[in-house]
C-alpha cells in the first residue's frame, strides 16, 4: 500500500493513474442474465458523478451518516466509493430514521422512508435503468446522476481518521463494525495479502455485502492489490457447470463463495 493511499478514494485514484483501462468491477446477476463490466476509468466516472449528486444536490458532507440499503451490486459499490469521495459515513443496513441520507433499492423504500433527509432510490434494472414510475418521495438515481459532472473536487478535505464505514459484525459475527477511512484501507490491504491478490488478481465474489468479509472480498481488497473483482449477485441460481464456465472465461484466480 502506498503512504498517500489513506482513503478508498486514494486507492481509486492510484488505480485510475496507474491503468485507466483495466478492468475493475465484473457484475452479473443470475437472476436476470445481466453482466456489466466497468473499467476503472467508467467505475470513476460513476463515483464523481454520484458525488456530485451526493454533495451538490443532497447537501451532504463530512460526517453525515449515509443508510445503505443496498445488495451486492456494481451500483451499490459506485456508492460506496461516492461517499469516501465526499467524507460521508457509510452505513450499510443502518438504520434510515437515524441517517441524513438515504439511499434504497426497490425492496426497500418502505423502510427508507423513516428518513427525515433527502432520499435516492436505485432501481438496480440492467444498464442502471430508471423506474418506470418514480417512487413517491425518493429522488430517481438513474434520472439524476447522468447530468452531473464527470470530475469530482469536494468542498471540504476528507478526514482519513473520520468514520468511512459501519457495517453489521465484527470478527466474530456480531456487533458492528467501525472503521475509518484509513483502517478501511490498511484492513483491505491486509485482507489482500492475506488472500495472496496482486495486481492483475481477479477475485469472483458471491458474498453479500452485509458484512465486512463481503464488501472486502467484493469491493475493497480487489482495489487494493490492483486487482479486480467479478461481482456476482443471486449465484446460487448458477449450476455448478455454469459457474466452472464463469471462472474460466473470467479468468478468475480466487473466489469468495
Amino acid at each position: 500500500m502506498n503512504p498517500s493511499e489513506r482513503t478508498p478514494a486514494d486507492l481509486l485514484r492510484s488505480a485510475l493513474a496507474a491503468d485507466p483501462a483495466r478492468p475493475l468491477v465484473t457484475f452479473y446477476d443470475d437472476a436476470t442474465g445481466e453482466r456489466v463490466e466497468l473499467s476503472v476509468a467508467t467505475f470513476s466516472n460513476w463515483v464523481a458523478k454520484t458525488a456530485n449528486l451526493l454533495q451538490d444536490d443532497l447537501s451532504a458532507g463530512p460526517g453525515d451518516r449515509l443508510a445503505l440499503l443496498l445488495p451486492a451490486h456494481w451500483q451499490t459499490a459506485v456508492w460506496l466509493l461516492a461517499c469516501a469521495s465526499v467524507g460521508v459515513t457509510a452505513e450499510v443496513g443502518g438504520d434510515p430514521a437515524d441517517a441524513d441520507v438515504v439511499v434504497s433499492g426497490p425492496d426497500t423504500l418502505d423502510v427508507a422512508r423513516a428518513c427525515g433527509g433527502e432520499r435516492v432510490a436505485l432501481a438496480l434494472r440492467p444498464l442502471g435503468g430508471r423506474f418506470p414510475e418514480p417512487p413517491e418521495g425518493f429522488v430517481d438515481y438513474a434520472v439524476e446522476v447522468p447530468s452531473h459532472g464527470d470530475r469530482f473536487v469536494p468542498y471540504a478535505p476528507v478526514d482519513p481518521s473520520g468514520i468511512a464505514l459501519r457495517v453489521p459484525g465484527d470478527a466474530g459475527g456480531k456487533g458492528l463494525t467501525e472503521l475509518t477511512a484509513t483502517a478501511l484501507v490498511e484492513r483491505a490491504a491486509a485482507d489482500a495479502e492475506r488472500r495472496g491478490l496482486a495486481p492483475g488478481s481477479r477475485l469472483l465474489s458471491g458474498l453479500p455485502y452485509d458484512t465486512w468479509e463481503g464488501l472486502s472480498a467484493g469491493l475493497y481488497a480487489p482495489l487494493a492489490a490492483d486487482g479486480s473483482v467479478v461481482l456476482c449477485r443471486n449465484l446460487e441460481k448458477l449450476s455448478a457447470e455454469g459457474l466452472a464456465q464463469r471462472v474460466a472465461s473470467e479468468r478468475v484466480t480466487d473466489r469468495a463463495v
